[in-house]
């Protein structure tokens, strides 16, 4: 895998796991179906955090034939519909089809519930916005330590 140029800054330490989460992006980029919307919700005034929304239009999926799980902070979204063997098609022009949507989730954004209805699928994602700490760093001197 070649580095991005960004990350070989000698100021920026530890974002290895940054780069390898970029390329992981990159790769699950796919054909472009199902299409979806990505969106951020009105908070409540004294809310913590972002909502936001993922609206992935899957008409034709019954909600047995998606699975959402996540792993390592990729949101995958995936349908499998299972061709009807007793139909016989004069025409067919909607073929029953089968998908992977892979989402890479920043670290404190959870997954707070999802919805089916008419044709599509809303994942509710929530980012609790961390308190911020300051910390003070005592330092000690070279000539203290000597006496």
């Amino acid at each position: 895998m070649s580095r991005i140029a960004g990350f070989s800054s000698p100021l920026l330490l530890g974002f290895d796991e940054l780069e390898r989460v970029l390329a992981r992006a990159t790769k699950s980029a796919n054909d472009g179906y199902p299409p979806y919307n990505i969106e951020r919700l009105q908070t409540e005034p004294g809310e913590k955090g972002d909502l936001l929304r993922i609206t992935l239009a899957v008409a034709g999926f019954r909600e047995d034939e998606l699975d959402i799980s996540i792993e390592e902070n990729q949101l995958t979204i995936a349908g499998k519909q299972i061709d009807d063997k007793e139909r016989i098609y004069l025409h067919r022009g909607i073929a029953a089809r089968q998908f992977q949507r892979a989402f890479v989730l920043a670290e404190g954004i959870e997954v707070s519930g999802a919805n089916l209805e008419n044709g599509l699928l809303e994942i509710d994602l929530i980012r609790i916005q961390p308190e911020r700490i300051i910390r003070k760093i005592s330092i000690r001197s070279a000539d203290k330590t000597k006496e």
